[in-house]
């Protein structure tokens, strides 16, 4: 494993999510967060020959890569990155039209924030045309880091490092 940690802090602004992107499948595959607020985010993808299928279209599995980089980064505004971090427990969604050149935009929409769970709808448009690309769903769940406060006298849970995949 790399050692990779969020940055610290609780992200709220576009140039506070700039430190995620070195060295991650987001910066490989030339994605772009171009807006994030309370209520949702948008990402934004080059279609090239990194991210379409053999037949030439943009390929299902990058469309959900940058789904579920939306809805990811999203979860994170507001949090303190120090003290919890989403992780993606689902993801679903319906490929509806294809492209196959230009840049597609995924905007991840707060459908519910609950203390461990947040739900967002994800909707993936080609910028060029406007069409409606991908119609996704995806669950994030707050995992918390390190270990909680002990009652006194007794020891703390032990930190549980990630595990290699």
């Amino acid at each position: 494993m790399s050692g990779h940690r969020p940055p610290p802090g609780t992200p709220r602004t576009v140039a506070d999510f700039q430190p995620f992107w070195p060295r991650t499948a987001m910066e490989a595959h030339g994605m772009e967060l171009l807006e994030v607020d309370e209520h949702h985010a948008v990402v934004a993808m080059p279609v090239t020959d990194a991210t379409r299928q053999p037949m030439g279209m943009l390929h299902g599995g990058a469309t959900m890569l940058l789904v579920e980089t939306a809805a990811s980064v999203h979860a994170c505004w507001g949090v303190d990155l120090s003290q919890r971090v989403p992780v993606g427990v689902e993801i679903s969604g319906s490929h509806v039209h294809s492209c196959s050149g230009g840049r597609v935009r995924a905007t991840a929409t707060v459908v519910r924030r609950m203390r461990s769970l947040i739900v967002h709808t994800v909707e993936v448009v080609h910028e060029e045309s406007g069409e409606l690309l991908s119609s996704c769903r995806v669950t994030n769940f707050y995992k918390q880091f390190g270990s909680s406060p002990s009652p006194a006298g007794t020891k703390a849970a032990p930190v549980r490092k990630p595990r290699r995949c």
